[in-house]
């Protein structure tokens, strides 16, 4: 049975801690940023809340 392969896009936007716990962007920090007022939001990672949506991006990276 040939190796499961990294899901390329998961892997350029979600990262997993030495916890297990899964790192992502804030969605909507490039787009109309004229009318947001605080841009600092969105420059940080925030973790996942849903442990469905974290054990799929676990299999997804591999």
């Amino acid at each position: 049975m040939p190796k499961m392969k990294t899901h390329k896009g998961a892997q350029k936007r979600f990262r997993v801690t030495k916890n297990g716990k899964v790192l992502r962007r804030k969605q909507g920090g490039n787009h109309l940023r004229r009318k947001k007022r605080k841009v600092s939001e969105y420059r940080h990672k925030i973790t996942s809340p849903n442990k469905g949506q974290a054990k799929l991006v676990k299999e997804l990276l591999g």
